[in-house]
């Protein structure tokens, strides 16, 4: 493997790809540090480490690791590449929906790159709406629940200054990211989430070892919580590729054609089911779905209860944060899996399932097929998700060392991490130099 990583400076075309891609993360990581006019950064930063102290962290702390700890500096990246994702996430389930969107995506490169510019003027109202949200949130603390002044002069001139900040940073990590993608390595947008979550690594480990650290004489920690922490970042990180890899793989045969003197066809091939369909997608929507009824529930005395019970952390959270994962899971096959299209499409082409007979059959088939795979991708996918939180609730490790253990940033960073060796494996095979693997190649999450 090392010989692999050695050769990616041999080829020019892999070694300018990869420098520009590290030139670009570079600046990605100098639009997190530039802060925002107006705002006393010792005070939101003691407020975020407040938040951080909490068990099972919080939503702010949430935002601030996919950020890069953009929003502890309250730096012009503070929204991070996430309106782009909400963007791209609302366009893909409406496409689904709406006829015209959905003749859009079949015109082929003409009609994705209309989608990519509708993607992008959504991308930019979800950021004036965010930034306007962020502005009023940090000059009112108190509907977040902090006593602390945050912003040093109030006004809409505060407001306007910071919509502004944060929209053109955003919209920079989006044109970075495409330019990533369509001039460096691996895909761009998912590159700089990739980035920002480890760029918190150094102070998640920091962390680690100050829970052993002995405070007047006493640990914190016994070397068995040492043990039992690196065995748990083991076991999740390789159940985690499992699951990014899993597939069900499918036969397909084609019958032979004859056009002219040339014979089509007749082939024995595959089609691959992941079983992790829906990647990361239903952790998002849980997690967004479950901060604002929370917020609005303990506003009012009468269902304060029931928005206290369902605090980050909270048994009625992680049931209903679990519940909502396994209903996104499906939801989200069920929107981007279309088996009578599949069906439609290898009966056009002389393919079939052996044993099954083409058309509605093989579509039936192939439903069946994936709703039994996607209920065990679902059920591992919420036993990921919801290890940060216990770990943090029941074991007390800090909610920054917990979030690496699982989770939608530990399904990224492995997502991310075997696209991209898998781009850089296949420059390589060309060029007929050894891969990362001995035996065998990495296989694509597609």
């Amino acid at each position: 493997m090392l010989s692999a990583f050695a050769n990616t400076l041999k080829i020019p075309e892999l070694r300018r790809r990869v420098f520009f891609t590290l030139g670009l993360v570079f600046i990605c990581r100098l639009v997190t540090s530039v802060p925002v006019p107006g705002v006393d950064a010792v005070a939101l930063e003691r407020v975020i480490a407040d938040i951080e102290s909490q068990t099972g962290g919080g939503f702010l702390s949430w935002v601030d690791l996919f950020s890069g700890g953009a929003l502890r500096n309250c730096a012009v990246g503070a929204l991070g590449i996430m309106p782009y994702i909400s963007a791209s996430i609302i366009l893909q389930l409406m496409t689904a929906i709406v006829p015209a969107l959905e003749r859009l995506a079949r015109e082929g490169d003409s009609g994705r790159q209309k989608l990519t510019q509708y993607t992008r003027y959504l991308t930019l109202v979800i950021c004036l709406v965010q930034g306007l949200t962020l502005a009023m949130n940090l000059e009112n603390p108190a509907m977040l629940g902090i006593t602390r002044d945050i912003v040093i002069h109030k006004g809409w001139w505060f407001r306007l200054m910071t919509i502004l900040s944060l929209t053109t940073g955003t919209m920079l990590l989006m044109w970075l990211g495409e330019q990533m993608t369509e001039r460096g390595i691996g895909n761009g947008i998912s590159m700089i989430i990739t980035v920002n979550i480890v760029s918190r690594l150094p102070q998640a480990l920091y962390a680690a070892g100050t829970m052993f650290k002995p405070v007047d004489g006493v640990a914190q920690f016994s070397p068995f919580y040492l043990v039992f922490l690196l065995l748990m970042v083991f076991l999740v990180t390789a159940g985690t590729i499992a699951l990014t890899q899993s597939q069900r793989r499918i036969p397909i045969h084609t019958t032979k054609r004859v056009v002219g003197r040339k014979v089509y066809g007749g082939q024995n091939t595959y089609m691959p089911l992941r079983v992790n369909y829906s990647g990361v997608m239903p952790i998002i929507f849980a997690s967004a779905m479950l901060v604002f009824p929370t917020a609005i529930l303990r506003r009012f005395d009468f269902t304060r209860p029931l928005g206290e019970a369902l605090n980050m952390g909270e048994p009625l959270y992680l049931l209903v944060y679990g519940a909502m994962i396994l209903f996104f899971s499906y939801f989200w096959v069920a929107t981007q899996f279309n088996p009578l299209q599949i069906a439609d499409d290898l009966k056009r082409n002389g393919g079939y399932v052996p044993g099954i007979r083409p058309g509605r059959p093989t579509a039936e088939f192939l439903d069946k097929t994936m709703t039994r795979i996607t209920l065990v991708g679902a059920v591992f996918l919420t036993v990921i998700a919801v290890i940060p939180t216990v770990m943090a609730k029941q074991f007390g490790v800090p909610w920054l060392v917990s979030s690496f253990l699982g989770g939608t940033s530990l399904l990224i960073i492995v997502g991310v991490a075997l696209d991209t060796m898998r781009q850089v494996e296949s420059h390589l095979l060309m060029r007929h130099y050894d891969g990362f693997l001995k035996k065998g190649r990495l296989r694509s999450r597609r």
